[in-house]
């Protein structure tokens, strides 16, 4: 459920999503309270009775709501992710009431996508399925069996075979921040040149490719916010602008394209760019850097552990891991 807001006038009000209109707009209730205590009563009271009339609702229905209430939770990329689930994935079980939906229609759909659809692909959708049911049907319980999940094993170019073929290229800075720092696509995309003070990267904004090729920007979670200290070639690489200028302006379809053709070209194997970022993760675990500046450097960790360490980002341990990846990376460089 959405967090009730204080409005200018000293009440608190929360909007419960209930539905879209018949031109797919999102239908909200408000409820105005005194005290955000009792804002939060009334539209946990009304969820409630919701819950108790499910067959109001359909499966369709029941994700929508579940992913405009995580919105402004959840990372950009999630969302896109749900959304995408959710207009493609399972859609025999789309209009199904939830008064009507059993385990016996979900394990059919279930079993009819897994003719199409990857094992990973079948899990993320049955998650999504699951979570927006539960919102709304805390009792009713999925057991759904899934297809086992494949073991991929990938054979990947070594990194100097990389770099020498990214060298001289448009998509050269983009995948050297990847393979580098292991900044995701949508994180290197959001890099502006007032991030950077120094030789010190704050990531704190994303810059995703939305339906329709529409740019869409916001601060990414907790976990994802993190500093890098930059190493001199990549200062080099960034040079000058302004400081809303983004730093990387190619789009993510053209960075993504080029660098799946360039690597083939060059190596024959076939490569993703979101492989840069494990590329750089099996670096690091070659070169025996402690999980505890991995997760750090990455981004991996949870908001927990993330807090448990950010505070101590540059310490002198910190600073040692940061030389010695970057001195092996610029060894990497210097034999292309």
């Amino acid at each position: 459920m959405a967090n009730a807001k204080k409005l200018p006038s000293g009440n608190w009000r929360i909007r419960v999503y209930v539905g879209c209109d018949d031109n797919g707009k999102h239908i909200y209730k408000s409820f105005t309270a005194s005290t955000k205590k009792e804002a939060e009563f009334l539209a946990a009271e009304y969820n409630l009775k919701r819950k108790e009339k499910p067959k109001d609702i359909n499966v369709g229905d029941a994700i929508d709501g579940y992913i405009a209430s995580k919105e402004n939770i959840l990372s950009p990329t999630t969302i896109i992710s749900y959304k995408n689930i959710r207009k493609n994935q399972l859609q025999d079980l789309m209009n199904v009431p939830l008064s009507k939906l059993t385990n016996i229609i979900v394990q059919a759909s279930i079993n009819k996508a897994s003719c199409t659809l990857s094992p990973k692909s079948i899990r993320n959708a049955h998650g999504l399925l699951s979570a927006a049911v539960a919102m709304y049907m805390p009792d009713f319980t999925l057991k759904t069996t899934l297809p086992a999940k494949e073991h991929k094993i990938k054979d990947l170019p070594e990194p100097k075979e990389i770099i020498e073929a990214i060298n001289g290229t448009d998509i050269e800075l983009p995948a050297t921040l990847a393979i580098w720092l292991g900044l995701r696509m949508s994180e290197i995309r959001g890099i502006r040149y007032k991030d950077i003070t120094g030789n010190i990267l704050t990531i704190r904004n994303v810059k995703i490719a939305m339906a329709g090729q529409i740019e869409k920007e916001k601060t990414k979670t907790y976990n994802s916010t993190r500093q890098l200290m930059l190493p001199e070639r990549i200062i080099a690489m960034i040079g000058d602008g302004q400081p809303d200028e983004y730093v990387v302006k190619l789009a993510a379809n053209t960075i993504y394209k080029h660098f799946v053709n360039i690597i083939l070209k060059a190596t024959g194997k076939r490569m993703t760019f979101h492989d840069l970022r494990h590329i750089n993760a099996s670096i690091m675990l070659a070169l025996g850097i402690p999980d505890k500046y991995a997760m750090e450097r990455g981004g991996w960790s949870t908001s927990s552990t993330l807090k448990n360490v950010y505070q101590h980002t540059f310490s002198e341990e910190r600073k040692n891991t940061d030389k010695k990846i970057d001195g092996y990376m610029e060894n990497l460089f210097n034999e292309k």
